[in-house]
């Protein structure tokens, strides 16, 4: 019989659960969880705190914020110990506010059995990805199967080449549910394809699109600065954008800036395998600062929410793309400089700037790139009171005062 195998989740539906945040360590900084995520065995001296970052109920198995790092309960954690001692490494942990023990799970082996035939869809780094460390290894992975022979004896695994997966026997995971392991979630990974040969055609088809479209923009990205590799922000899944996921790009500037882009907004659309453009335009957020953690900084933030608009009401993008467009989103975990009585934040978009194109081609037509600048109440009161004419008084004055487009919370109103 074919031994069976499962990839172990974060449960992450669970209502009212809680999230748990970035290690600190006794110094109260934050410790690098890579370290943790490459299946490999890790020298670690020193406590372990783990801040909660959204309060609610305790579970067994959760993966941290910040990476794909489990936090288990002593319950749990003797489990692993018993059935796996020789596959994990047990860290001690305080979590915030809980008297009981919990243990940092790292996982110290690694499997090279990726079944790239039976999984859904695989992508690898090649040399246009510029990054030579991860050349030959998995980009993505949908619907991943693993070819059960080349497992051996292994009861705990990562992926090779894709060690954001945990994988578990069939053994361990009925031991987990025996427990009544709370947190823990598990998709088989065996057995054949869940998709057609028709289906995987298409696939093949539509990122082949994808990927063409997403090349150009990394080659119009890469001549307005520094394209930031090294920041991971996960994909989202939307099927308001054109190719129903929605991407981001960091690009490091002269002078310190940060630049942030939306990298899917000019994607084909998906539905109708058809090369294109998309919506035809993508947006541009630039700040004056290094951002340091871009995935949970306030810029990334006010550019989603904006995204979110442009992508969902057509006569949002038929303003953008008609001159300079004004509009309001939600001000939650905004700078409260920029947030208006109401609760809410202005943003101008389609200011022109000396440093950044007014479009960028790919094989698939000219995309828009379109600004997006934070306005501060007052600004956005000049707007209500004079319409169109308030909007390029506004755009003059940033002009003459030589930010443009750039977003500041930290600023003198020009009205």
């Amino acid at each position: 019989m074919v031994k069976q195998y499962f990839e172990l989740f974060d449960d992450v539906y669970i209502p009212g659960r809680w999230e748990l945040e970035y290690p600190l360590d006794e110094n109260g900084q934050e410790i690098r969880t890579w370290i943790f995520e490459e299946g490999e065995p890790v020298t670690f001296e020193g406590r372990i705190r783990i801040p909660i970052c959204t309060p609610g109920k305790a579970l067994d198995f959760s993966l941290l914020t910040s990476g794909i790092v489990p936090i288990v309960s002593a319950r749990v954690a003797a489990v692993f110990a018993q059935l796996v001692p020789g596959d994990v490494q047990l860290f001690p942990v305080e979590v915030e506010g809980r008297s009981e023990p919990y243990t940092l799970l790292n996982i110290t082996r690694v499997v090279k059995c990726i079944d790239d035939e039976a999984s859904d869809e695989v992508r690898y780094y090649k040399l246009e990805h510029e990054q030579p460390e991860r050349l030959g290894k998995y980009r993505s992975v949908i619907g991943m199967r693993i070819d059960p022979s080349k497992v051996g004896e292994a009861q705990v695994f990562r992926t090779w080449g894709w060690t954001g997966t945990i994988v578990v026997s069939e053994a361990l995971k009925e031991a987990l549910e025996r427990l009544g392991a709370t947190g823990t979630k598990f998709t088989s990974v065996t057995g054949p394809s869940t998709i057609t040969p028709e289906e995987r055609a298409r696939d093949r088809k539509s990122l082949e699109l994808l990927d063409t479209a997403a090349s150009a923009r990394e080659t119009a990205w890469r001549t307005l600065g520094s394209l930031d590799k090294e920041v991971f922000m996960p994909i989202a899944m939307s099927s308001a954008w054109p190719g129903q996921r929605q991407l981001w790009s960091a690009i490091r500037r002269e002078g310190g800036r940060t630049l942030l882009v939306t990298h899917g907004l000019s994607d084909p659309f998906i539905d109708s395998l058809e090369p294109s453009v998309g919506f035809g335009l993508e947006l541009a957020l630039e700040v004056d600062s290094a951002v340091k953690d871009i995935s949970k900084g306030w810029p990334l933030l006010l550019l989603d929410r904006v995204a979110e608009e442009v992508a969902a009401h057509e006569h949002v993008r038929e303003g953008v793309k008609a001159g300079l467009f004004s509009m309001e989103v939600a001000g939650k975990g905004l700078p409260k400089a920029l947030v208006t009585s109401e609760g809410r934040v202005a943003v101008l978009l389609g200011l022109e700037s000396r440093t950044l194109p007014e479009h960028f081609s790919t094989p698939y037509g000219q995309v828009r790139l379109v600004t997006v600048k934070a306005l501060l109440p007052s600004e956005l009161a000049h707007v209500l009171e004079h319409g169109a004419q308030g909007q390029a008084e506004l755009a003059r004055r940033f002009a003459d005062s030589g930010e443009e487009h750039l977003s500041r919370p930290k600023r003198r109103p020009v009205v």
